[in-house]
């Protein structure tokens, strides 16, 4: 990996597109420093900020702890990744969207710009619910409003801010993607999350306050098990089951066509962090519901049931969070890989799995594939969604930086990355080899 970088940095193309890359990241660490206008500073400082948990704490994460601040890029990646889950939901149950998803480029273009316009309505709602728990003190713990005036023509303005640096984010992210080396948003999402990893480790320092000695040797132990888990998510999510796949040859003319063998690569993990990230919001909404109502019941069954932070974590709530995750990656699954249309498509160019007739036979034993990879699949997301509490209750800490859906993110974007690189220092290659 360490080589593959520095020989792109030999390269003058590709080092420009690495330094761009450098710079829009720089401009959006800025952006995630900047308070947005009417915010109190100094009462956030006071207010123990970035407490909240469940869904505020990822996004809290994913933004690089520009919650925290409430800073302009405040909301992160966030509405973006909502806008883009859902379009793909709904490609599969509307048929003007499944359409244009087969239309090629111009199909996506289409579909971006959709996305474009529900990322900038989703960050309208959540800015409007960021600033109206800011203001009643829910969003920090604290019981007084971080807001300098409860003007409402302040509020709209901080809303807009707040929607307005979304656009900023998206903006940034596609930047990198057309100019830079990777995908924008995922390299967003990598330097967001890393950008919290110091702090984190603060934390866990800071939990054990009998020595110095304990303190650090508790910080060893959980790289040391950070890096072996690392090893095996990066083991799991290069996992893939290859189905071969035969093309019949066909004669047009004086040409012929086919004949070749490939192979259909289906992962062990085909759902990705989504299934965790659902899982998380889920069970975060009862705690946002009890912060906007303030009603004594709400209230009283979140802290039992829903609120780790606040009562530590329950057996249920890990079971609930597994079954979530196990559910979500089974339904995803179903819905990213579909096995009716794949057969369809290798018999319309003469394709087939050896043994396996066209057709029907074909989509039934893709489909039986795909549900034996999922099992272990989805065991394996519940394993890395359950190992921070796991860390909380062995270790008596409040923060474990590696696990979750922060290290799938990670380990996906790097890998992703760096095949990106290595693609293009071939295509190097092979332009001087024929030049």
């Amino acid at each position: 990996m360490l080589k593959a970088f520095l020989n792109a940095l030999k390269i003058p193309d590709l080092r420009k597109k690495l330094v761009f890359t450098l710079m829009m990241l720089f401009a959006y660490r800025v952006g995630s420093w900047i308070p947005v206008p009417g915010v109190d500073v100094a009462a956030i400082r006071g207010a123990q900020a970035g407490q909240a948990g469940g869904f505020l704490g990822i996004l809290n994460v994913f933004a690089g702890g520009a919650l925290a601040q409430l800073a302009v890029f405040a909301l992160g990646v966030m509405p973006y990744i909502t806008a883009s889950i859902i379009m793909q939901l709904l490609g599969v149950v509307i048929p003007k969207l499944e359409q244009l998803q087969k239309e090629g480029e111009q199909g996506r273009r289409r579909i971006t710009q959709y996305t474009r316009y529900l990322t900038m309505g989703l960050a309208l709602l959540q800015s409007t619910a960021l600033i109206s728990l800011a203001s009643t003190g829910a969003l920090f713990g604290s019981t007084s409003s971080v807001l300098r005036s409860d003007s409402p023509w302040l509020i709209l303005f901080m809303v807009l801010t707040l929607t307005a640096g979304t656009a900023v984010i998206m903006w940034l992210g596609e930047l990198i993607t057309n100019r830079g080396v990777g995908n924008g948003m995922s390299l967003l999402i990598y330097v967001s999350i890393l950008s919290q990893f110091p702090s984190q480790l603060q934390i866990v320092k800071g939990d054990n306050l009998d020595a110095l000695w304990d303190g650090w040797s508790l910080v060893v132990m959980v790289l040391a098990i950070g890096v072996l888990v690392t090893f095996a998510v990066v083991f799991m999510e290069q996992g893939q089951r290859r189905i071969p796949v035969q093309y019949a040859r066909r004669t047009v003319g004086r040409r012929s066509y086919g004949g070749q063998s490939t192979y259909i690569p289906l992962k062990i993990n085909q759902s990705g962090v989504i299934p965790i990230i659902f899982a998380s919001s889920l069970l975060a909404l009862p705690q946002l519901l009890g912060q906007i109502t303030s009603w004594p019941p709400i209230n009283d069954f979140v802290e039992r049931w829903f609120a780790p932070q606040a009562g530590g974590i329950t057996p249920a709530y890990i079971a609930t969070f597994a079954i979530l995750t196990l559910f979500f990656t089974y339904f995803y699954a179903a819905i990213a890989f579909n096995p009716i249309e794949v057969a369809d498509n290798m018999k319309k160019y003469g394709g087939f799995i050896p043994g396996i007739r066209p057709g029907r036979q074909t989509a039934e034993y893709l489909d039986k594939v795909l549900s034996r990879l999922t099992l272990p699949g989805s065991l394996y997301l519940v394993a890395v969604a359950i190992m921070p509490f796991i860390a909380f209750a062995v270790f008596d800490i409040s923060q474990f930086p590696l696990g979750g859906a922060s290290l799938l993110i990670m380990v996906g974007v790097a890998l992703e990355t760096m095949k990106q690189i290595e693609g293009q220092l071939m295509q190097h290659n092979y332009e001087g080899f024929l030049a």
